[in-house]
């Protein structure tokens, strides 16, 4: 097969993890007969410094003109920390989820049984968890109508659903849950929001046509907690942008880390793979940050493209870096390995498979239904 993938490192540690990603995906090229075409353009603060914009033209060209896109963080200190700023890092990426129709971002988050221990939770709450996210991503409130009163003292941000944004995202969460335990949870604030309440209408009626779907709806604040403390009753969750973004960051606290989760946003023309975690600019050049979202988050592209087995091959190669201990300090403390080593070595067990170290097919971690 042959793929155009667009780079997009971004800023911060983005770039860094972005490369091992980069390595993998060319241990996959040798290793399976591919051929992927790269091509890398500026997003976010670095393109910002030099063309004014967060997401210039012709990046965005690039992403349209692509099979895929590889993205890798996004945000700097210096907007983080001004409150004045007209435009942020941030806003590149909201517009190519909009200017690119991603509406829909899937977070698969499940526990490592080699890494349970690092979760501040305890293993008999989180030792079972095997769930996903569909979050709408190109519509809510960060991308309603936003308003400040001209003394700054009064601000209002507007969140608006149509039913057509609600209807395709839904669909696509019960065809997930269809092919997994065939469980789905609405999560929403329909006993405050209107646009919660169009939520749950919309589903509920959606859920007629999928009769062997067990449709449970939780308000927010409810599934919050009930991540909290009791993660593994949950399959396929479904919600809007807002909420999506809370309830994906618990899924950190739950697995340990924020660099071991990927993502995918996909739409109905293109699709975009990344690491959840932010810039960390702290650790910029530093040769500590975490590569293995960014890592698992090829192999959902992978696996988005029908390439079940290669995908396989790469979070093989991850799971034994697991059960090898060869991981960055965020997850072992005590490690001395660096994002480099730490790409390399899985990059070396992709190409030199060891056939004693296969995984069952039930124990891949992103499972086969992530990616409709």
């Amino acid at each position: 097969m042959q793929l155009k993938i667009a780079l997009l490192g971004g800023d911060g540690i983005g770039p860094e993890v972005l490369a091992q990603s980069v390595k993998c995906l060319r241990a996959v090229e040798e290793t399976f007969n591919h051929r992927f075409i790269y091509d890398e353009a500026p997003v976010g603060a670095i393109a910002m410094t030099s063309t004014g914009k967060p997401l210039p033209d012709e990046t965005l060209k690039l992403c349209r003109e692509s099979d895929a896109i590889l993205f890798g963080a996004i945000g700097a200190l210096e907007y983080d920390n001004n409150p004045e700023a007209k435009i942020r890092p941030e806003q590149g990426l909201l517009k190519l989820r909009k200017e690119l129709g991603l509406f829909a971002s899937i977070r698969p988050i499940r526990t490592f049984p080699t890494l349970i221990g690092n979760s501040p939770l305890k293993e008999k709450i989180i030792g079972n968890t095997n769930l996903v996210i569909f979050r709408e991503l190109t519509g809510g409130i960060y991308f309603g109508k936003k308003t400040i009163s001209a003394d700054g003292t009064v601000a209002s941000d507007l969140c608006e659903y149509s039913e057509q944004e609600i209807s395709r995202i839904a669909h696509l969460a019960f065809k997930a849950a269809k092919k997994r335990r065939k469980k789905l949870t609405l999560v929403d604030k329909a006993n405050v929001l209107e646009s919660s309440r169009l939520w749950r209408k919309t589903v509920t009626e959606i859920g007629e046509s999928y009769s062997d779907i067990e449709l449970q709806c939780l308000f927010i604040d409810n599934a919050a907690v009930q991540m909290m403390l009791k993660p593994d009753q949950f399959d396929v969750i479904l919600t809007d942008n807002m909420f999506g973004d809370i309830l994906s960051d618990l899924g950190s606290v739950i697995i340990g880390s924020t660099g071991l989760l990927p993502s995918a946003s996909v739409g109905t023309d293109n699709a975009m793979f990344e690491p959840f975690h932010g810039s960390y600019p702290q650790a910029k050049g530093k040769n500590i940050a975490n590569p293995i979202a960014s890592i698992l988050s090829t192999a959902m592209m992978l696996q988005h493209f029908g390439m079940d087995e290669e995908a396989n091959a790469v979070m093989t190669a991850v799971h034994k870096s697991f059960v090898k201990k060869v991981v960055t300090p965020d997850v072992l403390g005590s490690s001395k390995y660096g994002t480099e080593y730490v790409g390399d070595y899985i990059t070396e067990n992709i190409v030199d498979s060891d056939e004693n170290f296969n995984l069952n097919e039930e124990n891949i971690w992103l499972g086969k239904s992530t990616i409709i």
